[in-house]
């Protein structure tokens, strides 16, 4: 009988020790899931719940409607301007991190405070930064001639203006992932390297990321999936009171914010559903996209 239990425990324990998270993800994660794609299959208003089966109706419409495909350009180009950029200049600090400084340990501490300060007071203070009439930025390119921008009102103005808000929340985090991955390569290679007449540039391509190639690859998965998923930072960008629109004439509406002017303002449960599905598809599409590519070009330096 001890030999009996001994076999089952080894066997059985291990479930039951990761029970508690499948669990919690079945009833928060995948279940929420599969009933959003049962409800994009239905006429479902939220006022007065489901008026019935329509089948692929709503992914019909989505896929003929303008301003779906408006916000999709948004979402894509605030993830391209915000995230590209982003990830290049933690992996620049993480590097200069990794070097020997004085107070080294106040300066990778103080990094990471953007990303610890509420996103409100950080849209606030960015609001403020790129207003027209009397904002920072406007007030610095006038210094050198250029005139005054409206960063709320075009549509490459209030990309740009959005993307700084992400890229400065963002960056030191991602440079303290990297940091830590750096502080993991043995210096004996770079060592090897210098003795070898390589420069710190050489060294940086050839040791350093190459050796962090799990870290990259992992820090342009979830930047992926958060950039295509972007809500706040441009629902708050909007002096007027425009949240969930995305400006006078939605030229900074993401599909997370059309998803929740359809759902929430509309009552629409069953559209956006629909939408959450397509952009659950966009996500998948450029998230494996980007692995590949990241990994391919890292393994090739």
């Amino acid at each position: 009988m001890r030999a009996f239990l001994s076999r089952w425990d080894i066997r059985i324990t291990p479930y039951l020790l990761i029970a508690p998270f499948f669990l919690v993800f079945g009833v928060f994660g995948l279940f929420p899931l599969l009933y959003t794609a049962w409800v994009s299959l239905h006429d479902w208003q939220l006022a007065d719940g489901n008026q019935g089966f329509v089948g692929l109706d709503n992914y019909a419409a989505l896929l003929v409607d303008p301003l779906f495909y408006n916000a999709l350009f948004n979402t894509v180009s605030l993830f391209l301007i915000s995230t590209v950029p982003q990830l290049l200049a933690a992996l620049g600090l993480a590097a200069l991190l990794d070097r020997s400084l004085k107070a080294k340990t106040l300066w990778r501490a103080g990094i990471l405070l953007p990303n610890v300060v509420s996103v409100v007071a950080v849209a606030l203070v960015f609001t403020q930064i790129f207003d027209r009439d009397f904002g920072m930025v406007n007030w610095l390119l006038g210094l050198v001639g250029i005139d005054r921008i409206d960063w709320q009102a075009g549509v490459l103005s209030s990309h740009v203006a959005v993307s700084a808000m992400v890229m400065w929340r963002w960056t030191g985090y991602n440079a303290l992932l990297y940091l830590a991955a750096m502080q993991s390569v043995p210096r004996e290679q770079y060592e090897a390297a210098e003795l070898d007449g390589a420069s710190r540039w050489r060294a940086f391509w050839s040791i350093t990321v190459p050796s962090i190639r799990p870290t990259i690859l992992y820090t342009v998965v979830v930047s992926t999936i958060a950039g295509l998923q972007l809500f706040v930072e441009p629902a708050l960008f909007d002096p007027k009171g425009t949240a969930g629109v995305g400006g006078s004439d939605r030229q900074y509406q993401t599909l997370t914010m059309y998803l929740y002017e359809k759902g929430f303002r509309v009552f629409d449960a069953g559209y956006a559903s629909a939408i959450a599905w397509m952009l659950f598809v966009v996500v998948l599409v450029f998230a494996l996209a980007n692995f590949m590519v990241t990994r391919r070009s890292v393994r090739d330096s």
